[in-house]
């Protein structure tokens, strides 16, 4: 990809994308650890959900948005999404950033919830409960292999989960009903497992449901402690990234569909009003 403008030089808010409203879990967390810190939410709802789309155009969608936060003055980005993390994130860090601007950084969502959860099983076995193009993209298991090669992954596709959450359904019959399914058949394939990982940023809306019909003993990991806490590490270990990042406590949230739609669905996920901007990508 050529660099078609220049970039901003200057400090300016961190960037969180996301191709829906999951990722808003994930900049909940990140706020309370860094409130001083200035934010850009980018939510690509216009062609969510990513989940069910193939590498390559994942990998266009998000390097489109991963860009327009960077022309918007961000000098750090996270994907808070954990398709994006796991179909797009290796190509933008490897190939990308050379071309727009090799001083600025994206990060994503798999490595710390990995890095995590190896110092939680006892038994070695673990869960993952995703979208069907996260377990597709075999990422997590990967991952998990390259920091420990002695823990075994068993891994559920859930596709019902975020439509449900996504229309406020997360709270109704038909959701215990898949959420049990799910979780039944990720124990029936694995009995063995200790330690459950949430490998979906919409999922947190269901860990009272899920954590209810574990086994005792299973443990649960949710990833936006684990990613705000990772960012929190990060920033301490690299004080020139932290220096181009803006601090005036603020917050700005993107949409590429509708803001009434927007602003009102991510009440499911924050508690609090918001007013979203339309942005266009084209």
């Amino acid at each position: 990809m050529k660099k078609e403008k220049l970039l901003p030089d200057a400090p300016g808010p961190i960037g969180i994308f996301d191709s829906g409203y999951g990722g808003l879990t994930i900049l909940d967390k990140i706020r309370t650890e860094l409130p001083e810190y200035d934010y850009i939410y980018l939510g690509d709802n216009a062609r969510t959900p990513y989940g069910t789309r193939s590498f390559d155009v994942v990998y266009k969608y998000t390097l489109e948005c991963v860009t327009q936060l960077f022309e918007m003055g961000c000098q750090l980005v996270v994907l808070a999404c954990n398709t994006a993390s796991a179909k797009a994130l290796r190509s933008i860090q490897q190939r990308d950033l050379q071309l727009l601007d090799p001083n600025r950084r994206v990060l994503g969502v798999i490595r710390p919830t990995v890095e995590a959860v190896g110092a939680m099983t006892k038994t070695k076995h673990i869960g993952l409960l995703a979208t069907s193009g996260t377990v597709q993209s075999n990422s997590y298991p990967l991952e998990i292999a390259k920091l420990h090669n002695d823990i075994v992954v068993t891994s559920e596709a859930c596709p019902m989960w975020v439509p449900l959450i996504e229309n406020n359904e997360h709270n109704s019959v038909g959701a215990d009903y898949f959420v049990r399914k799910n979780v039944e058949h990720l124990f029936a394939a694995d009995s063995q497992i200790d330690t459950v990982m949430l490998g979906c940023t919409h999922y947190p809306l269901l860990e009272t449901k899920i954590k209810s019909l574990l086994p005792d003993g299973v443990a649960v990991v949710s990833q936006g402690d684990i990613v705000a806490s990772s960012l929190v590490d990060y920033l301490q270990r690299h004080p020139e990234m932290a220096a181009k990042c803006t601090k005036n406590a603020s917050i700005r949230y993107l949409t590429t569909e509708s803001v009434e739609k927007f602003s009102s669905s991510a009440s499911v996920f924050l508690n609090e009003k918001i007013e979203a901007e339309h942005i266009d990508l084209e």
